[in-house]
């Protein structure tokens, strides 16, 4: 089989796996497909914690012996430890599987490589790394969880060329087109959560939902708002007395004054209120608080005031960067991020594991997010947003 049609089949694999998108937490989006004679004759998806796995769905889809030219090709290394589910490695082994192309390894280093070593044992020809970029990006937010034992926290922007998301008047709408927005959606779906400030709560009204064809779909929805200012007004926001207002939840601090706690609660809104030694709610803590409540990863839409803080803290892990063909060439319309004082290009934040992709005119650039060794904030510029 040439590296053409190992590629081919184990984009088959992807395309399976995808299947699972946004189900799976905690676990991985995974894909299988048997190929026999250069024809797929089953394929498989992991979709969801405690059901089957895509190599033993694939089996069943099967429902007899593998040929003996049968060749397995999977996402993500086949597991050999005893869970919810039996090792698939000893699943391939019984069924007469003699043959597995594997897309990436696992990522979690108590397991990394066993998977691949017990099917070698067993009489199986192994191979790796076949689309392995493409494999790993499939579970960014799994990789991180597992092997950091934190959540994914990924910040998203949408702005003009010049770096700004929205005009001096406050009006963003829309600064992307419909194809970014829709690639936004998908993404909604993917994380268990996402987050906003209490302003973008206020001003934008967002419902904070993923529809698609398929339907809405709600994660967990946060709402940052370190001095409960969202009591302050008459009309609470639709996401927190919507249909999906179980799902949603207010994140403060102990300086918003326990009666606006009572006000909110009062009406059914759940409170997390996080230790802190100043209005701002700390990004570490919320950290900890979804790694207690099992929540693998959080989106976050913004707006400035609440990435720019989290840049400043270090806690943004990753950033879906959209931009449009529009500039407002305004030194007062909102930038995306402010507070640093750079002086120095080195001292610049950068993106790794870069990846493209274009929405008719718009284009996205993610990545992970790196800091350099020294970061100094602008006090002046920083208290003033903490204001704002």
């Amino acid at each position: 089989m040439t590296s053409a049609e190992k590629e081919q089949w184990m984009r088959r694999a992807l395309e399976s796996a995808r299947r699972g998108w946004g189900l799976t937490h905690p676990n991985p989006m995974v894909g299988c497909v048997i190929v026999e004679n250069g024809e797929a004759v089953a394929e498989g998806f992991h979709a969801g914690a405690g059901l089957e796995h895509a190599e033993t769905a694939a089996l069943r889809q099967l429902g007899r012996k593998p040929s003996a030219d049968a060749v397995l090709f999977v996402t993500l290394e086949p597991c050999s430890t005893h869970g919810r589910t039996g090792p698939c490695t000893e699943a391939l082994l019984e069924a007469g599987i003699r043959r597995v192309v594997v897309g990436a390894v696992d990522p979690n280093p108590v397991h990394r490589g066993a998977g691949l070593e017990r099917l070698r044992q067993g009489g199986a020809s192994v191979e790796s790394g076949v689309l392995e970029e493409e494999c790993r990006d499939l579970n960014l937010i799994f990789n991180h969880w597992i092997t950091g034992g934190a959540p994914l926290f990924a910040g998203k922007v949408a702005t003009t060329s010049d770096g700004k998301i929205a005009c001096r008047t406050g009006q963003s709408k829309w600064i992307t087109g419909e194809s970014a927005r829709e690639d936004v959606m998908r993404w909604r779906k993917l994380f268990p959560a996402i987050a906003v400030g209490a302003n973008t709560a206020l001003e934008d009204r967002p419902r904070l939902t993923s529809r698609l064809p398929e339907g809405e779909w709600c994660p967990v929805r946060f709402v940052f708002d370190g001095l409960l200012r969202l009591a302050h007004r008459k009309e609470l926001p639709g996401l927190l007395t919507d249909e999906f207002r179980e799902r949603s939840i207010v994140v403060t601090t102990e300086h918003a004054g326990t009666g606006y706690v009572r006000r909110l609660v009062g009406e059914g809104v759940k409170i997390w209120c996080l230790p802190s030694p100043s209005p701002q709610v700390p990004f570490g803590e919320f950290r900890r608080r979804c790694a207690g409540e099992g929540i693998t990863g959080v989106y976050f839409e913004g707006g400035s005031r609440l990435l720019s803080g989290m840049i400043r803290e270090r806690q943004l892990d990753y950033l879906f960067a959209y931009r449009a063909p529009l500039f407002f060439a305004d030194d007062k319309a909102r930038p995306v991020f402010c507070g640093m004082r750079t002086e120095k290009i080195e001292q610049g934040i950068r993106l790794a594991d870069v990846r493209h992709q274009t929405f008719g005119d718009d284009q996205l650039m993610r990545g992970r997010v790196v800091y350099p060794e020294k970061m100094d904030v602008d006090e002046v510029v920083f208290s003033q947003l903490q204001r704002s």
